[in-house]
């Protein structure tokens, strides 16, 4: 995981001047009017002479700009890892010291110095590279090759940037999944309040079915029943409205299918009617036994 910090650490700001450093770069002469050929001569007017050297010198500027206008630190190390692919391509390599002055020297007027420093700044500050210092022994240079060993105090400086970094990613972690907690636990309070409300009102709808049962099979007067049951008088009516339309909705309500009564099935289907596959009781045949059923070889009773 590679971050940068809204405010870089003064650990990683320490790493990224000390290796980074490099002397400006001297800049462009772009007044400078080239010499006029020789071909001109002294009867041309003077000018078209000095509008041919403003052509030139505008044109000079233009490439010049237009070849540095992109120094944003993301395009520099793209360009970097074109040009110096072993130190800039692949995992994060603890760069040589003054780096910047090697890159001048190898690639003269490419970068300006504060193209360069912006990329250092943000590149040295990344946890990749950081565990590249904290983990590492050597430097290299721009060829991939080692130049110069790490001190143990830029070692031990990566080392307590990366460590506060993961104590700043631990408790926002820690945070995130309290807050994810704290949710759930709204969330199922809110469900029990809300099925809490539901069965209150399930009981008060129940409550106002038995009072208009009540209310028509009573011979009291409204006045003794409102007594009888502590209501106000003036809130019956209403209930037992309510009560009725409620009544009505169920009546509509569709009811799910119940088990099925065995007293309504067929006599052969009742609980206790023969099996499927065994035989059944026949009609008596004469010299005992039923038919379709087993022989009796009972002896016939005496008769007197």
């Amino acid at each position: 995981m590679s971050s940068t910090p809204s405010a870089p650490a003064d650990s990683a700001a320490a790493l990224a001047a000390t290796e980074a450093q490099a002397p400006a770069t001297p800049p462009v002469d772009t007044t400078a009017v080239p010499a006029v050929a020789a071909s001109v001569t002294s009867a041309e007017p003077a000018s078209e002479v000095v509008e041919a050297a403003a052509d030139t010198a505008a044109a000079s500027t233009t490439e010049t700009s237009a070849a540095k206008a992109d120094t944003s630190p993301a395009a520099t190390g793209a360009r970097l890892a074109e040009l110096f692919p072993a130190l800039f391509k692949g995992p994060a390599k603890p760069f040589k010291l003054r780096i910047q002055v090697d890159i001048q020297e190898r690639a003269p007027g490419e970068f300006s110095k504060q193209a360069l420093s912006a990329f250092f700044r943000r590149h040295t500050g990344t946890t990749s590279y950081l565990i590249a210092v904290s983990q590492g022994t050597q430097r290299f240079d721009l060829d991939g090759q080692p130049a110069g060993e790490l001190s143990e105090e830029h070692r031990q400086v990566a080392t307590e940037e990366l460590a506060r970094r993961r104590a700043i990613t631990k408790a926002r972690r820690e945070e995130a999944i309290q807050a994810q907690r704290d949710a759930q636990r709204e969330a199922r309070k809110q469900e029990r309040a809300a099925q809490q409300q539901n069965h209150e009102a399930q009981q008060e709808r129940r409550n106002r079915a038995q009072l208009l049962r009540d209310f028509e099979g009573t011979r009291l007067t409204a006045a003794n029943f409102c007594a009888l049951k502590g209501i106000d008088p003036a809130a019956l009516d209403g209930l037992l409205a309510q009560a009725r339309e409620e009544a009505k909705q169920d009546a509509l309500r569709p009811r799910p299918e119940g088990r099925r009564d065995h007293r309504d099935a067929p006599r052969g289907e009742r609980r206790g009617g023969p099996r499927e596959g065994q035989p059944g009781r026949g009609p008596r045949r004469e010299g005992g036994g039923r038919e379709g059923g087993r022989p009796d070889n009972r002896p016939p009773r005496k008769t007197s």
